[in-house]
Parts: structure tokens; C-alpha cells; sequence
């Protein structure tokens, strides 16, 4: 095993021992009905998902990347269903994503199926060890952690499988599934034959070097727990929600007010992880060209295109006009969409707050982003690419709060510092 490998090994293993005895771990369902599932074909009995003969997918409203998922699982002769993990929403879950597979192995039927088939595997991409399955009609319990590319499946206490992902996608380039790091979880049923409980997960912010980033010095303005060093009133507080080093806002429907930090700040770096953990509805929305105007076509219009709509910000120094744009439109994130569609600004400064290039990660992956205000200069890193350079925001405020907008789109936020300068 390389080096690389054996430490995220290490690290899954470090949180996987000790997660199952942390508050941190939150219910995927809540033992009545299948509020946050959507599909078909499943009913709650005695406080259990069951698939009937008619259920197929059950998928996740929410998204996930980094996790641990605790469940268990109860099989009927010859059951057979899976559990989704990265799976984008569409398509077959063991293809489009990947699925751990939940089979009873005693089954003649599946006699003939090869290694990676079998329960605990994921399916046709890395096979489980042959054991630790109780006899049907039992109560299983399985933990499953995903951090970055490792994956470790535990079967009532025994480690079945540990694979990689990276590894996995270099022997079978053409699995479009195993490159995602993230998507839905789902259960993937075959008929009737298996029910699911106590169906709760751990979500796991990306690493951060806190010695790092101490000694540098910045300081945390969220500690993972709480909203100390922020703003908030009766509505917010119910909005924005810390969840185990992760900040979530969760996409409610009405007012969405948005989270400013209680301390003003002059000049500063800003340092963040950011994701989508939640799905947007489908729009046209225009090309922007790189001198910040929109593409238009031979008759003069806009070109429009198509994009699954996910719209949040960063607001600089108390000012919403002066809001780093994190989406997914085309041009991509960092954006500064209130100097970028102001005629009255030069050109220069126009296309200066365009974005240079792309640089987010797919939708629901984490990205690490970088923010340096200096007088009214703007510079914007985003997982490690410099997209705005020196960008001038002419009447931006010398001081003021930073503020986390909320546009209508679940997102998350971890890991967030800063440093005066």
C-alpha cells in the first residue's frame, strides 16, 4: 500500500473508531415517514424503510461528500438491494455513482456471481470479504465512512472491505461513477426483500492545517459549534445551522436572511471551504465573455444556456454591491456580479471582476477559497487558481462586516479564517 494511501487510511479509521460515540452523528430518517427521501415503491413499518416489490431507488434529497453513514439492514430470503453513495440523482445508481451491495449471500441464486457482487462489495469495482453477515431475518448493523477517495465498509464490527478510489478509477477508466466525490445516497432496491433503521450519518468538513493557519496568523471565525462571532436573531438562527465543523444553510422556502460576521474588518484575508449539498432548479442564464459582457449571437440577443442554478456569496466590508459570487454559472465563481453589470464602471474594472478561468470544483465537491482585500483591491483564489487579480472596486466601504448570502440554494461552509493585514 503506498504511503499516500495508508495515511487516509489512518485518518478514516481514527474517525471511524470513534464516531459511533459522538452527539455529531444526525438521523437521515426519522423512524415515521420518508421526509428528506424522494422515490418510489417504499413504506416505513414499525419504524423501518421496507422496499416493496415495486421499489427501486430511494434518494437523499440532501447531498453528501465526505461521510460516515450508520445503518441497519435486515434481509428476507434472497434479498438484494444497495446502498448509493455519489450518486448524482439520475441513471443506474451502480454505474452513474456507486453501490455497496446488501444481498443475502446464502441465496442459491446469486450461487454464480463473481467476487465484487457479493454483500458489503462495491458492486463490480471491489470485492468484500465473505463474512460477518447474520443469518436472514436479523438485524445487521453497517457503517460505512467515505473521506476523500477511501472507503472503509464495516459489517457488524468487522471490517469487510477497504478501497480506494483513485485506484479503482485508473483499473476501470470507463465507470464514470467511481471519479464523483460526491452525490446523493440512495437505497438502490431489486424488489422486496430488505428493510433499513437507525439510519444516521456523520459529516465530515475537509481537512484543515490548524497549526498552519494559526501560526500564519488567522483566526477562526466559526468554531464548528456555535455562532459566536456572528449576527444572528430568531430567523437566522434557524436558517444557518452548525453541524460537526460544518455551517449549513439549508434552502427553505421564504426569507432567507443572510449571516454577517459581528466584527468589521479593513484589510483582510479570507480563507473558506465551500460546497453545495442540495440541488437547484434548471435556467438559462447568458455566456459571459472574459471582458465581463454577454455573448450575444447574430441577431444581437444574449446566447443563453442551460445550468442547474446554484447562487451564494461573500459580501466584502458590509456592502452588498462589493459580493464575491460563488456559482454555477458558466463563468464560474468569484465573480463580482454588482461591478461586473454596472454601465457607469469603466471597462477595464469590468472585466477586471470577471473571473480568468473556472476554477470550481463538480457541483457538491468542496472548493477551498481564497479572498485578499487590500484598500479597494480584490484578489480571489479558488482551489489554488488566481480567477481575480488586483480587481479595483471603486466606493467599496474602508471597513465593514463580511457576510455570507444565502440566494436560495443549499450550501455548506467549513473551515472559515481570517487574517487582518
Amino acid at each position: 500500500m503506498r504511503p499516500c494511501i495508508r495515511l487516509i487510511f489512518s485518518i478514516a479509521l481514527a474517525i471511524h473508531a470513534t464516531a459511533a460515540n459522538t452527539p455529531a452523528m444526525h438521523p437521515l430518517f426519522n423512524g415515521q415517514n420518508l421526509a428528506g427521501w424522494k422515490g418510489e415503491g417504499y413504506v416505513v413499518e414499525d419504524g423501518a424503510i421496507v422496499c416493496t416489490s415495486e421499489g427501486k431507488n430511494l434518494v437523499s434529497e440532501q447531498t453528501f461528500s465526505n461521510f460516515i453513514l450508520d445503518f441497519e439492514f435486515k434481509l428476507a430470503p434472497g434479498g438484494n438491494s444497495g446502498l448509493g453513495i455519489h450518486y448524482p440523482g439520475t441513471g443506474e445508481g451502480a454505474y452513474t455513482g456507486m453501490e455497496i451491495q446488501i444481498l443475502d449471500n446464502t441465496s442459491s441464486q446469486y450461487k454464480d456471481l463473481n467476487a465484487a457482487q457479493f454483500n458489503g462489495s462495491i458492486y463490480n469495482l471491489a470485492a468484500a470479504k465473505n463474512s460477518g453477515l447474520k443469518p436472514v431475518g436479523e438485524w445487521n448493523h453497517e457503517r460505512v465512512s467515505v473521506l476523500g477517495s477511501a472507503i472503509i465498509v464495516e459489517l457488524n464490527g468487522e471490517i469487510v472491505l477497504r478501497t480506494n478510489l483513485d485506484d479503482l478509477s485508473i483499473s476501470n477508466p470507463k465507470h464514470e461513477g467511481v471519479k464523483r466525490r460526491s452525490g446523493h445516497i440512495a437505497w438502490l432496491g431489486h424488489g422486496a426483500g430488505v428493510a433499513f433503521r437507525n439510519i444516521q450519518c456523520l459529516e465530515i468538513p475537509p481537512a484543515a492545517n490548524v497549526d498552519g493557519v494559526t501560526a500564519a496568523g488567522f483566526k477562526r471565525i466559526f468554531d464548528g459549534r456555535t455562532l459566536v462571532d456572528w449576527k444572528v436573531d430568531s430567523k437566522n438562527t434557524i436558517e444557518w445551522s452548525p453541524n460537526s465543523g460544518i455551517l449549513k444553510h439549508r434552502s427553505v422556502v421564504g426569507e432567507s436572511p443572510d449571516l454577517w460576521t459581528q466584527k468589521e474588518y479593513g484589510n483582510f484575508t479570507l480563507v473558506f471551504d465551500w460546497r453545495w449539498s442540495g440541488r437547484g432548479p434548471q435556467k438559462f442564464q447568458p455566456l459571459i465573455l472574459a471582458d465581463g459582457s454577454q455573448k450575444t449571437g447574430a441577431d444581437g440577443q444574449p446566447e443563453l444556456i442551460e445550468i442547474e442554478e446554484l447562487d451564494s456569496g461573500i459580501y466584502l466590508r458590509g456592502n452588498t454591491k462589493s459580493k464575491v459570487h460563488l456559482w454555477s454559472w458558466t463563468v464560474g465563481s468569484g465573480e463580482i456580479d454588482g461591478y461586473r453589470t454596472d454601465p457607469a464602471m469603466p471597462a477595464e474594472i469590468r472585466a477586471s471582476v470577471t473571473p480568468k478561468v473556472k476554477a470550481d470544483r463538480p457541483l457538491g465537491e468542496w472548493n477551498r477559497t481564497m479572498i485578499t482585500m487590500i484598500g479597494d483591491r480584490l484578489t480571489v483564489s479558488i482551489n489554488g487558481r488566481v480567477v481575480i487579480e488586483n480587481a479595483q472596486l471603486l466606493g467599496v466601504p474602508a471597513r465593514g462586516p463580511i457576510g455570507l448570502q444565502h440566494h436560495g440554494a443549499a450550501i455548506d461552509f467549513a473551515n472559515l479564517w481570517v487574517k487582518e493585514l
